[in-house]
């Protein structure tokens, strides 16, 4: 029986089509980073102090340092309080500066920062003090929208296809990512930032599909990992971006309106031809088959298009389909688990920028530049060792290095930095790796679901994440031992997977096994002939066309 990886090896399984798709694909992750993290860097800390000018109305000509010292109590260094004042009080300015003041209260009229700091997040919307914790649940709102878009767009793709819910959610960012650069209130900040979480989740779970659908089996790896390595460039064009755009305003739009760029992907972006023929739309998968063979320079014999017929009866799959069979179920939990821990790591090491006691933006830089050996080292890794040793042994080197940071002492900036970094590579190249892996565990009509239902488990560690750090209040080491924890448990676990490394996709949730690929199950055979009868005659490879 004639299996759709045949017609990839026909067509190509690498060739100029399916390299410009991946191109195509990777291009908008440039900006993810931006919406991930860019806001890290509009909230860097700043001196601030309570706006105390009510004595400006009985004393107008004190100087700044006169008022600050009559009007502001002073902590145990020295310093002038951020966060209380001393309650205003109807007496003469000469009786105060006899007497003094001393009942204090909160800020009541806002706060004083620095004149010549840029607009940011934190000044523009008085992000310190009782509201210094918005910061981190705003982190944890927009992860909420990757955790909605995960929910929504993982089902509806399988659905109604790839490339639409592709086009709605570059819609999506482009639109809400520029509006927040308007936005008058905090509160709509955050809900702004949901939508465009959901977007890129869009994004990146449809990324994932086309990316894996159309390629054949030795590529599938390769093509991941190289849409992940656009994701690594743009985390170091966020650090000079960032660097250079001080107005957090400017820098969204910056960092927002260049996905209006890719709207030109309505005319060449494809569907995937393996969802066509799943959802029995043959002849629109003949279409792009023989436009994809076209632009590789190859032909797909004509008795070979002739055979591609959908499976009967195919249904589009659903959440609760990933829990009637015993072995998808076993699957979904680990691989679930698995995403949740690299979610975890990932996000409390790149939102824990700031604490690591070296400059921001070289931070930034060297976590960008580590990400890029991280994800391209994967596609070696995954060939050589297989995907469920390199799951494995990355998740659990990732939660060993947060586990050390908590034993490093404060006053060891550079040795924190340095374990957050390999930290880092490792939690970069086991979510890659966690990808590919879903991507090939799962069933073709179940695809999008399952590596949504996964991207879900995710979120929900994304959202955690923020809320973690603040635990540091009570301990400054409880946020990394969490963050290194569950790493560890989803490493073990990973163990009980099984292996895809060299299988075709599964189109159905039939089989309990990945399957090897026919091509590499022929080539492996050390005679390829069987009662005088060629094997290889029946693997279809791709031949230019005269």
């Amino acid at each position: 029986m004639t299996e759709f990886g045949d017609f990839i090896s026909a067509l190509g399984e690498f060739g100029l089509y399916q390299k410009l798709l991946v191109l195509f694909l990777s291009l908008p992750l440039l900006l993810n980073p931006f919406q991930m993290i860019g806001q890290v860097f509009m909230v860097v800390d700043v001196p601030h102090h309570c706006d105390t000018s009510w004595i400006r109305a009985i004393g107008p000509n004190l100087t700044e340092e006169e008022q600050l010292n009559l009007t502001l109590p002073r902590d145990t260094d020295g310093a002038y309080e951020q966060c209380s004042m001393y309650s205003p009080v109807d007496r003469d300015l000469g009786s105060i500066v006899a007497y003094g003041l001393n009942s204090t209260e909160k800020c009541s009229s806002g706060w004083v920062y620095p004149s010549a700091q840029p607009p940011s997040l934190l000044t523009e919307f008085d992000l310190v003090c009782d509201r210094k914790d918005l910061n981190d649940i705003s982190q944890s709102i927009y992860m909420l929208g990757l955790l909605l878009g995960a929910m929504i767009f993982g089902p509806l793709s399988d659905r109604i296809g790839r490339r639409p819910i592709f086009l709605i959610s570059i819609l999506l960012q482009g639109l809400f990512g520029v509006g927040i650069a308007f936005v008058p209130h905090f509160y709509v900040y955050m809900a702004f930032r949901c939508v465009v979480g959901a977007s890129v989740s869009g994004i990146l779970i449809t990324t994932l599909a086309l990316a894996t659908e159309w390629v054949g089996v030795s590529s599938r790896p390769k093509a991941v990992l190289i849409s992940h390595c656009f994701v690594a460039i743009g985390q170091m064009l966020l650090a000079g971006l960032s660097y250079g755009i001080r107005n957090w305003r400017l820098l969204e739009i910056a960092g927002s309106a260049p996905m209006f760029s890719f709207f030109f992907y309505i005319w060449v972006l494809p569907e995937s031809a393996r969802w066509l023929v799943t959802k029995g739309r043959i002849e629109e998968a003949k279409k792009v088959l023989q436009k994809a063979a076209s632009i590789n320079k190859c032909t797909i014999p004509p008795g070979l298009l002739e055979q591609l017929k959908p499976e009967t009866q195919t249904k589009s799959g659903s959440t609760l389909d990933l829990f009637r069979k015993k072995h998808l179920q076993k699957v979904t939990l680990i691989m679930s688990c698995a995403w949740f821990s690299d979610s975890l790591v990932y996000y409390g090491l790149s939102l824990n920028v700031t604490s690591f006691g070296l400059d921001i933006y070289l931070t930034q830089l060297a976590f960008g530049a580590v990400e890029l050996p991280a994800r391209f080292c994967c596609i070696f890794l995954l060939q050589w060792f297989g995907r469920k040793k390199t799951q494995a042994v990355l998740l659990l080197l990732s939660g060993l290095m947060c586990l050390v940071i908590t034993g490093i002492p404060e006053d060891q900036p550079v040795a924190t930095t340095v374990l957050a970094i390999i930290g880092k590579f490792t939690a970069t190249a086991s979510f890659s790796t966690s990808y590919v892996y879903a991507a090939e565990l799962f069933p073709t009509v179940v695809r999008q679901t399952g590596v949504g239902l996964c991207s879900m488990s995710a979120r929900v560690a994304g959202i955690m994440a923020p809320l973690i750090r603040l635990l540091d209040q009570y301990h400054r080491a409880i946020p990394m031992a969490i963050f290194g924890s569950a790493p560890v448990v989803g490493g073990l676990l990973c163990v009980l997977l099984p292996e895809t490394r060299g299988t075709d996709l599964a189109d159905n949730t039939g089989a309990a096994t990945p399957q090897l690929s026919r091509r590499l199950e022929i080539l492996s055979k050390r005679d390829t002939t069987e009662d005088g009868v060629d094997l290889e005659k029946d693997v279809y490879r791709c031949s230019e066309s005269k």
